[in-house]
């Protein structure tokens, strides 16, 4: 009874297996929409480091002039991610900022260590050094996370520098809640399970297919497994833990600026409950769906991020 059992396991094991193969060659066979060369390219601009109170080290890049735009990019990317957004926002006229989040790219991690109040003050901190007056912050996921801590915590911050923000498939916090997807995923990120993971053909492939929408694409499967495998992963733990265990949700009325809130239809990250609660609970925001896109909304949907910036403007 025993062999038998463990005879049809095997074979289930191998019918998946060559299920999950065959999945992943269908969707390596399909069109690009960018380039990998483009995906893969960083935002070019100046490059400066700033300093934090802590001795963290923010790493950031800007270019242009007109009205401001600064990005908060998501957890386990870099300030890379904004590559494609922010050469359609130069042709429009627009200074952009980007910063590396604390633990992630060149930014290093200061003695106050990594949490959503010490990333939020590195919020502060990029602000202050360019002096950005009447800026439009805009938080990718975690750094959506992130904005609404700044927001809520250096509410005269946020007053002296922006005009209002775009919350883009972001989180209000309890981001295992009917997400079944970051149930298995956090484990596996905490036990440094989900790099080899994403270094399998196969597997790594539906890992990141599980971030997109309905169009994956090879090159798009490609830069966010390669930016990802590029994190060191166990010092951010810490913010992933923050992210499962901290809900901004009873303080969002708090939160003056206009918002503008993003969210693809698909996206299994952040699903649309988030987005929902930030549209019903911030007095002056505004919910904009996007259908048949995923989480990875900056390289799926990067003309929607533009409009509405310009609808912010």
């Amino acid at each position: 009874m025993l062999l038998w059992g463990i005879a049809v396991l095997v074979v289930v094991t191998v019918l998946v297996h060559f299920y999950v193969r065959s999945l992943a060659e269908k969707v390596n066979g399909l069109p690009d929409t960018y380039a990998l060369p483009e995906l893969r390219a960083e935002p070019q601009g100046d490059e400066v480091f700033i300093t934090a109170s802590d001795g963290t080290r923010i790493r950031a890049v800007s270019a242009g002039s007109g009205p401001t735009v600064v990005f908060a990019h998501g957890f386990m990317f870099t300030l890379q991610e904004w590559n494609v957004v922010w050469k359609m926002l130069l042709a429009k006229g627009y200074r952009l900022i980007a910063f590396d989040q604390r633990g992630h790219g060149k930014t290093t991690i200061g003695s106050d260590g990594i949490g959503s109040r010490q990333m939020a003050s590195d919020y502060e901190a990029v602000l202050a050094h360019f002096d950005v007056k009447d800026g439009i912050l805009v938080g990718h996921s975690m750094g959506g996370f992130l904005t609404q801590a700044f927001l809520l915590n250096h509410p005269e911050a946020a007053k002296k520098h922006l005009k209002g923000a775009i919350l883009f498939a972001a989180l209000v916090g309890n981001v295992t809640k009917d997400a079944p997807q970051n149930r298995v995923q956090i484990p596996l990120i905490k036990y440094g399970i989900i790099k080899r993971v994403m270094q399998s053909p196969v597997y790594g492939t539906m890992f990141a297919t599980s971030l997109m929408g309905d169009h994956p694409t090879p090159a798009l499967i490609r830069t966010t497994l390669d930016v990802m495998l590029a994190q060191n992963t166990p010092p951010l733990i810490p913010i992933l833990q923050a992210m499962v265990a901290e809900d901004f949700t009873p303080r969002l009325g708090e939160i003056s600026l206009p918002v503008v809130v993003i969210c693809g239809s698909n996206d299994k990250t952040t699903p649309k409950w988030h987005s929902e609660v930030l549209g019903k609970s911030i007095p002056n925001a505004r919910n904009v769906w996007v259908e048949g896109k995923g989480h990875v909304l900056n390289w799926e949907a990067p003309e929607v991020l533009v409009d509405a910036v310009v609808s912010l403007s």
